[in-house]
């Protein structure tokens, strides 16, 4: 795919979705960074990732924060060289009524999911431009096109996400530098679990039930593995894909064909 050697930066990348992507740029050959706010995490993470000498930095940042996501690049440029794949994964996904849900969680969310993206981009896109090359890959989710019932802020925050990159692929356009979103369904992760147990908490359902409503809302009947997120993001940042920008794909077994 001719990723090798390429500079790759996943926020997020401590557990979930965001270890199997760095994984899978990792075994493409490429030199990972990943970042989150748990130091802990990240260097079990890196640990796991380093194993048969793979090249895999970990270094923590809050990217809600501007100013952690600036030294952040700074480091990252002193140390191993310009960003040149940007995967922005970390995210926030609570659910809680719209009624009863605290503003806090409104805020966190649109900071993480949103904010952190934007300030991200910000961070790391003159690099490529000015290498000639890039590629922004926002993970966002099928709530980026419909919305689902009791998760009002991430919907919000995801729909914000898949403008951004719209827009951001329109003013690179002839940069070298595409801009693209993933939009999964409903993962095989962690956070499904977590969100499952909450929803089970306020509707009196088992979470065996809440995952099977999850389930039912696809055509085929399952999960998305994070495996599958991760070889399209693959394909995304290989550079053969140079004519792919602007465009959100959705990985979530035909639930929303939009």
């Amino acid at each position: 795919m001719g990723l090798q050697n390429k500079i790759a930066l996943v926020t997020g990348g401590s557990g979930g979705l965001g270890r199997t992507l760095a994984l899978y740029f990792v075994r493409a050959g490429c030199n990972v960074v990943i970042t989150s706010r748990n130091l802990n995490d990240l260097t079990l993470a890196a640990q796991e990732l380093s194993r048969n000498g793979a090249a895999v930095t970990a270094w923590p940042c809050d990217i809600k924060q501007e100013e952690q996501v600036e030294v952040l690049r700074d480091k990252i440029l002193r140390e191993i060289g310009t960003v040149q794949i940007l995967v922005n994964n970390a995210g926030l996904a609570r659910a809680a009524s719209f009624l009863d849900m605290d503003d806090s969680l409104w805020d966190e969310t649109l900071k993480v999911n949103l904010t952190g993206t934007y300030q991200c981009c910000k961070a790391f896109l003159p690099g490529m431009i000015s290498a000639g090359w890039g590629r922004i890959i926002n993970i966002g989710s099928t709530t980026a096109k419909v919305a689902y019932s009791h998760v009002s802020a991430y919907t919000a925050s995801k729909h914000g996400v898949l403008g951004l990159t719209r827009t951001l692929a329109l003013e690179t356009a002839r940069s070298g530098v595409t801009v693209n979103a993933i939009c999964p369904g409903y993962l095989n992760t962690e956070r499904t679990r977590e969100n499952a147990e909450r929803m089970a908490e306020k509707t009196g359902q088992s979470i065996q039930e809440i995952l099977d409503l999850f389930v039912r809302s696809s055509p085929q009947k399952r999960l998305i593995e994070p495996a599958e997120v991760a070889n399209l993001a693959l394909l995304l940042a290989a550079e053969s894909m140079g004519g792919m920008t602007g465009q959100a794909i959705n990985v979530d077994g035909g639930a929303v064909m939009v």
